[in-house]
């Protein structure tokens, strides 16, 4: 078997060659579900499996599709415990926090993935990225959501806490006009001074954002804690909920220390897969901008989308919108302003325009998740309704061509 690694043909062992491809299908392990697993937590055999194939990979064929499609495989599992540890440090939580908890924590990946970015100077590999990340929140994580509790519910009407969804669909809208600014401020051709004036926007709306989203927490954890009750806590206080007897699985510290853990491990993946991007695009033959929005959000918002169904399914909307919406509210009022200022700081010109077509995509997926919630109630149809409409964004992206290719 003869492959190329640097430009040199070098010629493989047979042997060697058959255990490498048989490497190269390996998948993930079985899916579990997020919360009653076996005593013991089997995260050390998930981590060291998926990492060795990607360094493996990397090192010896330089095949960089390989290299992002198992580094890809290797951050599920690792999301998909990050998210079972903030589960159960939820559990030592009112909903409110708890779905704060697994929103922040299932951000992590996005936020490494984009700092590795950043630092290797791929600047729209971050605004696709988190992009995305909103995207996928808001119609496939809640549309799942919405489909799973509501099929497993079907005999009574799912409802929620209209109230946060209310005040979490103002600051997605302020988000919007954020980063829309930016965007007609470029194509428009009405700069003061051509690029400055556009970056200058960018890192002033940046810090309003970061400041509002300080404002929201403390709106949220302090001063107006009674409007953040749940409908099941409401149910609760009045004696009419009798069916939640769940018990934490692990202790609070041991939650913690393993979130320290995976959030390590994470970052160590991301620089294989942030290294890999543009050489998985040209050997598989798609978009960059497919790779960003799409496939990158599906792995960082792994632990999110078990977690919203998990709880959807028993019954906990609340919390649920707290991880859905919550984390995309997160991403776009806290993350992508980060990253500006962290771009600023490392001398990079990252700034809110994420050019037209993307803040279209944007723009309309915050109008239709707007309606969707306005009444409060959820049922199986909204689902789909959310999930279908997630099929054309993923459509679109696939046949768009991005300007930075």
């Amino acid at each position: 078997m003869e492959t190329r690694v640097e430009g040199k043909p070098t010629r493989l062992a047979s042997g060697f060659s058959d255990n490498l491809s048989d490497t190269c299908k390996m998948g993930t392990p079985n899916g579990r579900g997020m919360h009653k697993y076996d005593d013991e937590i089997p995260f050390d055999s998930e981590i060291n499996y998926h990492q060795s194939e990607s360094s493996l990979v990397e090192k010896l064929t330089a095949h960089l599709g390989w290299v992002f499609a198992l580094s890809l495989l290797g951050i599920m599992p690792m999301a998909e415990r990050l998210g079972y540890a903030t589960e159960q440090l939820a559990f030592y939580s009112g909903d409110t926090v708890g779905g704060l908890l697994t929103a922040t924590f299932g951000n992590a990946t996005e936020l490494i993935i984009s700092i590795y970015a950043l630092k290797s100077g791929m600047t729209r590999v971050v605004q696709l990225s988190l992009l995305g990340s909103i995207l996928s929140n808001m119609l496939l994580v809640l549309g799942c959501a919405f489909l799973c509790g509501g099929i497993v519910n079907h005999k009574k009407e799912q409802v929620f806490n209209k109230a946060t969804a209310s005040v979490n669909s103002g600051l997605l809208l302020m988000a919007v006009m954020g980063i829309l600014f930016p965007a007609v401020l470029h194509y428009t051709h009405t700069e003061v001074h051509v690029g400055k004036s556009e970056l200058f926007l960018s890192r002033f709306s940046s810090c309003v954002m970061l400041v509002a989203y300080a404002a929201y927490l403390f709106f949220q954890l302090k001063s107006q804690r009674s409007l953040y009750v749940s409908v099941n806590e409401e149910e609760g206080q009045s004696g009419n909920d009798s069916n939640d007897d769940e018990s934490p699985d692990i202790s609070k510290w041991e939650s913690i220390i393993w979130l320290s853990v995976m959030t390590a491990w994470i970052s160590i993946l991301s620089e294989y897969l942030v290294g890999a991007i543009e050489g998985a695009s040209t050997a598989w033959d798609i978009p960059i901008a497919f790779i960003s929005v799409i496939l990158l959000p599906l792995v960082g918002n792994a632990a999110e989308h078990a977690s919203a169904i998990m709880f959807a399914m028993k019954d906990k909307l609340d919390i649920s919108l707290g991880v859905a919406i919550g984390s995309s509210t997160q991403i776009s009022m806290f993350v992508i302003p980060f990253c500006v200022v962290i771009g600023w700081i490392m001398g990079n010109s990252m700034d809110l325009n994420f050019q037209l077509f993307e803040t279209a995509a944007l723009f309309l997926t915050v109008i239709v998740v707007a309606f969707m919630l306005q009444e409060g109630t959820a049922n199986y149809f909204k689902g789909l309704m959310l999930i279908l409409c997630y099929l054309i964004v993923a459509a679109s992206f696939y046949v768009h061509i991005d300007s930075s290719e």
